[in-house]
Formats: C-alpha cells, sequence, structure tokens
C-alpha cells in the first residue's frame, strides 16, 4: 500500500486529517503534518507518533525518525476540501499560469465550486481553478 495511503487513512480512522507528508531520503526523516476541526495539541501529537510507530513497523516500512506536527497556522491548502473549510478566510497562493500578468496573489476565499475558488483581492472578484494551483496557504491571523 502506498504510504500517503496508509498513512491517511489510518489517521482518519483516528478523527485526523492527513494534511502533509515530508520525506527526507538523507538521514530518513519522515515528517507527518496533522489537522482536525479543533486544531492540534502536543497530546495529539503523542498519541499520533506512538500509533504510526507502531503500524509503520508492522508494514515494515523503512524511515529514520518520524515527527509528528500540526501544519501551524499558516496550513497548507491542497483539496477542495481545505478550501471549503476555511472559506472566508485570507490566503496566500501561487498560480501556475499567471492571471493579467501576475502569479502571487493575497485575498478572502469568498467561495469554493466544482474545482474552482473565488478570490476576493482588492475588492475585485477572481475566478481561480485550483487545477492552475501551484501552491496556496492560510495567512496566519497574529
Amino acid at each position: 500500500m502506498e504510504l500517503e495511503v496508509l498513512i491517511a487513512s489510518t489517521l482518519e480512522g483516528m478523527g485526523y486529517e492527513l494534511v502533509e507528508i515530508e520525506q527526507s531520503a538523507h538521514n530518513k526523516l519522515l515528517r507527518i503534518f496533522v489537522d482536525k476541526n479543533e486544531g492540534i495539541g502536543i497530546d495529539d501529537c503523542v498519541l499520533i507518533s506512538n500509533h504510526l510507530t507502531r503500524l509503520l513497523t508492522v508494514e515494515n516500512i523503512d524511515y529514520g525518525r518520524l515527527e509528528v506536527s500540526s501544519p501551524g497556522l499558516d496550513r497548507p491548502l491542497r483539496k477542495e476540501s481545505d478550501f471549503t473549510r476555511f472559506k472566508e478566510e485570507t490566503i496566500k497562493l501561487k498560480l501556475r499560469i499567471p492571471l493579467e500578468g501576475q502569479r502571487n496573489f493575497i485575498g478572502i476565499l469568498r467561495e469554493v465550486n466544482n474545482g474552482a475558488i473565488k478570490l476576493e483581492v482588492e475588492g475585485k472578484l477572481l475566478n481561480l481553478e485550483l487545477s492552475n494551483l501551484m501552491k496556496a496557504r492560510l495567512v496566519p491571523k497574529l
């Protein structure tokens, strides 16, 4: 089973969402970013780390070090469900193909529909295809 699918389905069964996996070939670091609606605390990370350590051993997956963390205040947005969850929040994104000569935008996520979002930037509503997003992150509220 593919590592991402294995971890995502395991976390889902525990009530968590897999946000991202980072792997470093150099030191065999496996970094897992998880989230849930109420947010992630240290107790969640310990619980998940202990569970995944046993799972990875049983599945005979070779790694050197496992880190489990929250995605942070500037959480990446990847799936359509991420955009739906954070509707009305301020996000920062980078496009693959520029729109009106621009690739980077910061605005309020107003709408999510069938693979597209509406982003309000300086009072103007932009229609953007999710397939054209290189990366998107929440802008932290400080």
